[in-house]
């Protein structure tokens, strides 16, 4: 699939009402989407199984909860369901796997995560966020600003919301909000009464092909919008304005953030130190008001506008509740997460992956990095993305004091000739870079190099979270 058509599933196609499906078995239940998936079925009252490769801690969770989950992907287990279940799967997993097999030898039916999620939210008052950069913590200030307004949402985005614990629930408003992900194009399944794009840059080029194929599906996703509903999107990134330009050509109505001088919701000012950051807003209506978030960076300050923007014009709510929420906003599990310091040494854990994000979270590193160097531990994703954003990932890793190159995580793909992290660390200019293949050499190398008031961001989407604490308690034993 390199064409943005995902053959494995319609998303075109009607989807059942939640009240009609008796029991939904989840293959690869433990993932975070699918683990969140099956907690909001579980509060649904609907019968729940599932099963994942590995014993894991969230399965037992999801036991606890009335699910019954098993351990190993089996064509026995699959051969045990009932003839009415519905069963859900993502991308992840693939057509051989026995489990699967099975199920689509016996003819059950078969959806997407997305499509599954979509069927929860289907009588609920959507607001999906989508875009390259940004949209777990986009959403996560969505769920706080709309508990701020006792609007109580139901929620499934993708980490833990800090304060909350964690990444879906059920709530007792009338909005839903999703982190709408376009990695495999099943964010058209939602019919969203709000969609928020935060910006669209090439990624998932492994799936969609080319960057225009990958625009087109942000076309069609905001053509999914209910009649009557809303775009809101960045006025500072070309690609997310260009669709509210085209949005808007089209007679539907569509808003825009940010910096830019005809943005409807405009960034007039801005600072930020340590963990307080404040920006001055101007309004549609031309109020101005004071902005102030607890989390860094100035990419924060812009998602926090775009909601801002969503939930007044969107819903209605009174922008001085919605500011309110946004400053209680404490942030999402690895996404700029302290794990802790040790020997003077600050480490901090991030998902960034992509050349966008890993920019956003070095730039906020500089700025919090307090007289001390920055120390970049990256980790790349995918050989795909490797291949195809190694110049951009570079560039982003120069702005770093210290830039340290682990070996591909390669989740999904295959290894592909002549693609490693090499790729990228031999194209990092202006700093000190060294190619560190594997967990082992990472950790001694960030131990040879750390000194009392550096701070060192561990960074990739990979399994590179697992060595925060491993080089804190190697620290602690200087």
């Amino acid at each position: 699939m390199t064409d943005g058509v995902n053959d494995r599933f319609d998303f075109a196609a009607a989807l059942p009402s939640l009240d009609r499906v008796p029991a939904v078995h989840l293959i690869a239940i433990g993932g975070s989407g699918m683990s969140g998936v099956a907690r909001l079925l579980l509060a649904r009252g609907v019968l729940v199984s599932g099963s994942d490769n590995v014993e894991v801690a969230v399965l037992e969770d999801l036991r606890a909860a009335g699910a019954t989950v098993t351990v190993g992907y089996t064509a026995q287990t699959a051969a045990q369901l009932r003839d009415d279940v519905l069963v859900v799967v993502s991308s992840a997993i693939h057509e051989d796997n026995p489990e699967l097999a099975e199920v689509r030898r016996r003819g059950l039916a078969v959806l997407h995560r997305a499509q599954a999620l979509a069927m929860v939210m289907a009588d609920a008052d959507g607001i999906a966020v989508a875009g390259t950069n940004g949209k777990t913590t986009t959403s996560a200030m969505t769920v706080i600003a709309l508990r701020a307004c006792a609007a109580d949402p139901s929620f499934a985005i993708g980490a833990p919301i800090a304060g909350i614990g964690a990444n879906s629930a059920v709530g007792h408003g009338r909005s839903f909000v999703v982190e709408a992900d376009e990695s495999d194009g099943s964010f058209v399944v939602y019919h969203p009464q709000i969609a928020l794009v935060t910006n669209i840059k090439d990624d998932h080029l492994d799936f969609y092909g080319t960057s225009a194929t990958m625009h087109s599906a942000y076309a069609t996703f905001a053509e999914t919008i209910r009649p009557g509903g809303l775009l809101v999107a960045c006025a500072d990134d070309p690609g997310s304005a260009a669709l509210a330009e085209a949005v808007q050509e089209g007679g539907r109505r569509a808003l825009t953030y940010g910096h830019a001088s005809d943005a409807d919701l405009r960034i007039v000012a801005e600072r930020g130190t340590g963990l307080d950051w404040h920006a001055t807003l101007r309004m549609p209506d031309g109020r101005t008001l004071a902005l102030r978030l607890a989390v860094p960076g100035l990419h924060n300050l812009l998602n926090a506008a775009g909601v801002l923007l969503a939930l007044t014009e969107g819903l209605g709510l009174e922008a001085e509740r919605v500011l309110a929420g946004l400053g209680q906003f404490a942030g999402t599990s690895r996404r700029f997460e302290p794990r802790g310091e040790a020997a003077g040494v600050r480490v901090v854990d991030d998902y960034a992956h992509n050349p966008g994000k890993l920019e956003a979270v070095i730039r906020t590193g500089l700025a919090l990095r307090d007289g001390g160097r920055l120390i970049v531990l990256f980790q790349p994703h995918l050989y795909s993305r490797t291949r195809n954003a190694a110049d951009g990932l570079a560039r982003a890793l120069s702005l770093a004091d210290v830039a340290l190159v682990m070996d591909v995580y390669g989740a999904r793909e295959e290894p592909v000739a002549g693609v490693s992290g090499r790729l990228i660390s031999d194209r990092v200019t202006g700093c000190q870079v060294d190619f560190v293949p594997d967990g082992a050499a990472a950790v001694a190398a960030v131990l040879a190099v750390a000194q009392r008031g550096d701070l060192v961001l561990t960074v990739g989407a990979g399994d590179i979270t697992q060595l925060g604490p491993i080089i804190l308690e190697r620290l602690a034993l200087r």
